[in-house]
């Protein structure tokens, strides 16, 4: 039997065809348009979704696959807000993560309701991406919307009703629409009446493997589908990335090297500290996941390659760097303010401690350190929640560099791990399809079993005492220029 994965993204959606044996037999991609109409504004048609992801199983089926498809489950672009009236009419552009026009209704939930309150409720804090805000937003700025309000959906979940007709959501992805209770797994009463809502216009929770249903009959026909293909309701993107890594089981930790950098913990029991903007959550595993982002961490790096030395050979950048834990130059990779630890969106990119004796290399190494040490920020937030890690899995166009690896690893102390997959996200919704149907007993079992360590760099005693002085002084600068950075923005 064959088992599908849809990677609902925000540019495109990724579907993969795999068997119980994590053989991938096809991989099809589709892109949608992603509409601005007004600064700060990001929004896209459901409908796009939709068509795409219909087109997508047409081309990744053909004529061989169809009827021996057991599953389909799905990783999902987390905190978009997806609004349907009583006749399931879309109701307006869904408002996506990406989107800032929040900030008023992120003031007045986390300063009016206050974040005491948030995080008894939600253990997290108001950020414009969340969903609550967004919804208060159109409860603000267009209340003839905000009344027709019959269904409450996440982008995955407007799949997944349309598949199978049911209306459902799972934990992984509620837990960043600050509606929902991460601790208990289940929709806050609090939340709910301050944002104005009805119970009743949220879908049924569930775990992330869970089977909600199975495909409409119609659809089944369309498609050649076997009409008891299990529909798996799936889980946001993050959280069904950590499964496509086998960064499930207590302990377990992976730093993503993308555009964006993530340190991602998960762990057997629940803890919060949503004042530094680590975000609690449930994870796709029936346990929890800690989570701590920064905005621009391979993006520094082409940012440095790209824009200042004008070059798109990285490796040759890094190729004549063999001195590590000595550099007298440090980054600061706030080049798009940051949001763990700092919350702070005045935070700007800046180099410190150059003299007439910096190099090329000293100014490229910085960089790479820079990003290290400010993952590890998050990496100590989640340790400081009593989560032991003594390894860590790599993935994101960043791990293709060693020597950022070796950086890395003795920056945390800890040892980096390459696995055999690099499918993240589609190739985690295909494992959750797998376990749902009964391939697997549980995610942990699927992922060991389909997952396996290819690689590793160890940390060094000597590099990891001359990193920890290192961090030290970077963990100074920062401090010292934030009056200036909101200066400068004012």
């Amino acid at each position: 039997m064959y088992y599908i994965g849809v990677d609902l993204g925000t540019s495109a959606v990724k579907l993969l065809l795999t068997d119980n044996q994590g053989n991938i037999k096809n991989c099809i991609s589709k892109e949608y348009p992603i509409y601005f109409p007004a600064p700060n504004y990001s929004e896209q048609n459901p409908t796009d979704w939709y068509n795409a992801v219909i087109d997508g199983l047409r081309e990744l089926l053909g004529d061989d696959y169809g009827s021996l498809v057991n599953g389909i489950s799905f990783s999902g672009q987390m905190h978009g807000l997806v609004i349907l009236d009583k006749d399931d009419n879309v109701i307006r552009p869904a408002i996506l993560w990406n989107d800032g026009r929040t900030t008023k209704e992120c003031d007045y939930l986390n300063n009016s309701v206050g974040i005491d309150t948030l995080a008894v409720n939600t253990a997290n804090i108001a950020l414009t991406g969340f969903t609550a805000p967004k919804l208060l937003w159109v409860k603000n700025n267009e209340p003839e919307n905000f009344a027709k309000i019959a269904k409450i959906m996440l982008p995955k979940d407007y799949i997944a009703y349309m598949l199978s007709g049911v209306f459902a959501s799972d934990v992984s992805d509620a837990s960043g629409t600050l509606l929902f209770d991460v601790k208990n797994r289940c929709w806050s009463d609090t939340m709910i009446d301050i944002v104005g809502i009805n119970k009743d216009m949220l879908p049924t929770i569930h775990e992330s493997s869970d089977v909600i249903g199975t495909i409409k009959k119609e659809l089944a026909d369309k498609l050649k589908l076997n009409p008891e293909t299990a529909i798996v309701i799936g889980g946001g993107d993050q959280a069904v990335g950590a499964v496509g890594t086998g960064t499930v089981g207590n302990g377990r930790c992976c730093v993503s090297l993308g555009t964006s950098g993530v340190v991602f913990a998960a762990s057997d029991t629940f803890g919060m500290k949503p004042e530094t903007t680590l975000h609690s959550f449930c994870d796709a595993n029936r346990h929890y996941h800690y989570m701590g982002v920064m905005l621009s961490a391979a993006a520094s790096n082409k940012w440095w390659c790209d824009e200042i030395l004008k070059t798109n050979d990285y490796g040759a950048e890094q190729k004549n760097i063999s001195t590590l834990g000595h550099n007298n130059v440090f980054y600061l990779p706030y080049l798009m303010g940051e949001r763990t630890p700092l919350n702070d969106p005045y935070a700007r990119g800046t180099f410190v401690g150059m003299s007439m004796n910096t190099t090329r290399e000293d100014m490229t190494l910085a960089v790479l350190e820079g990003v290290a040490f400010a993952l590890r920020d998050s990496f100590e937030l989640i340790k400081s929640l009593g989560v032991n890690i003594d390894r860590v899995r790599i993935n994101g166009g960043g791990a293709k560099s060693s020597l950022w690896k070796k950086i890395i690893a003795n920056v945390f102390n800890v040892h980096v791990d390459t696995i055999n997959s690099e499918e993240g996200p589609a190739f985690g919704a295909a494992i959750l399809a797998m376990t749902g149907c009964g391939a697997y007993p549980d995610v942990v079992t699927a992922t060991d079993s389909l997952i396996k360590v290819v690689g590793s760099v160890s940390p060094d005693t000597e590099l990891v005492d001359l990193y920890n002085k290192q961090y030290a002084k970077f963990k100074k600068i920062y401090p010292a220029l934030k009056p200036i950075y909101k200066e400068l923005a004012d």
